[in-house]
């Protein structure tokens, strides 16, 4: 009987998610006897034109990690749809934009201009900037276009199902391969982890308050850290109570807060907006001076509230391509 047909591919993303599935170790074994990796760019030497001439449908799933930055993700993350049965986001860059998709809070003309005309460190004279098209010495060449907007997988194909992360645990993954192979997966659109927050498992939970009440936000560089008490509760941001459960608490283990990587539970729409609405509700005071401290506390709030969602949010979606934006 011939293997299951498996897939992975790796679009804008920073390739953690491709070493999570190394770190499954001798686990790895077991996957590779019980399936056929068709293609894996990271590791073995396959050509689109294998994919391109298999038959629609053949391979059983694509595990698709990274966000959608230029046309050729694009074009791939197509044909992989196309040829597969099912397809996962494979961590949080393809299932949420990820930290690529804080981009899509300037445009393509300003990131194109620091790289190639105003970094310190570049000599540019002639303002030479990347060409989808180009002539040299007669040769036609190609480059993908770069697009304006950061897209999660699901804004350009069908997704089965997303497995969430920065990158996905070693548990996770396997628990996913096992499912598929076995055929017991919950219903299409599933996210395959826990549905509850972080906070509903988070060892801390003994140490935090009743009622958590903060006066200002604190960062971890500028104190120590107890490593017992709620973070929340000492004042640092943790995105807890608006992030899902599953990832074995990692950060938390390792006396650092919750930066949201598993994104926002079923129940909720905006993981950002979330977390802002938990502070609000913990801050002690309202007058204007107190609510100043705060703010000034969040040095970055893009990257703290939407460091992996940003493509998810109602503040940074999906948004029409425009030139010269």
């Amino acid at each position: 009987m011939a293997k299951p047909k498996v897939a992975l591919y790796w679009c804008a993303s920073c390739g953690g998610c491709e070493e999570a599935v190394v770190d499954l170790a001798e686990g790895i074994l077991d996957v590779v006897a019980a399936v056929d990796i068709v293609l894996w760019p990271v590791a073995l030497d396959f050509k689109y034109k294998d994919i391109e001439n298999m038959e629609d449908g053949s391979i059983a799933v694509s595990f698709i990690n990274g966000a959608v930055r230029t046309a050729e993700q694009k074009h791939i993350a197509e044909l992989l749809r196309k040829k597969s049965g099912l397809v996962v986001a494979f961590g949080s860059c393809s299932s949420l934009g990820g930290i690529p998709a804080l981009a899509n809070l300037t445009s393509r003309k300003k990131i194109f201009d620091r790289s190639y005309h105003n970094s310190p460190t570049v000599v540019n004279p002639e303002g030479i900037e990347p060409q989808t098209q180009s002539s040299v010495e007669g040769y036609e060449l190609t480059l993908p276009e770069f697009f304006e907007t950061v897209y999660k997988l699901s804004d350009v194909i069908d997704v089965d199902y997303y497995l969430p992360g920065c990158p996905p645990t070693p548990e996770l993954i396997a628990n996913a391969f096992t499912a598929i192979l076995e055929g017991k997966l919950p219903a299409k659109g599933a996210i395959l982890s826990h549905d509850k927050s972080l906070c509903s498992s988070c060892d801390r939970n003994e140490t935090k308050p009743e009622d958590v009440a903060i006066s200002e936000i604190k960062r971890v560089i500028d104190i120590e850290v107890d490593p017992e008490e709620c973070f929340l509760a000492q004042g640092i941001i943790c995105m807890g109570p608006a992030t899902r459960d599953g990832c074995g608490q990692s950060c938390i283990k390792g006396n650092m807060p919750c930066t949201g990587c598993f994104g926002p539970t079923d129940s909720c729409r905006d993981q950002g907006a979330k977390m802002i609405a938990t502070l609000g509700a913990i801050l002690e005071g309202d007058d204007e001076e107190t609510v100043e401290k705060v703010v000034d506390g969040v040095v970055d709030p893009a990257g703290t509230f939407y460091r992996y969602g940003m493509s998810a949010s109602l503040l940074g979606g999906v948004r029409k391509e425009v030139e010269n934006e």
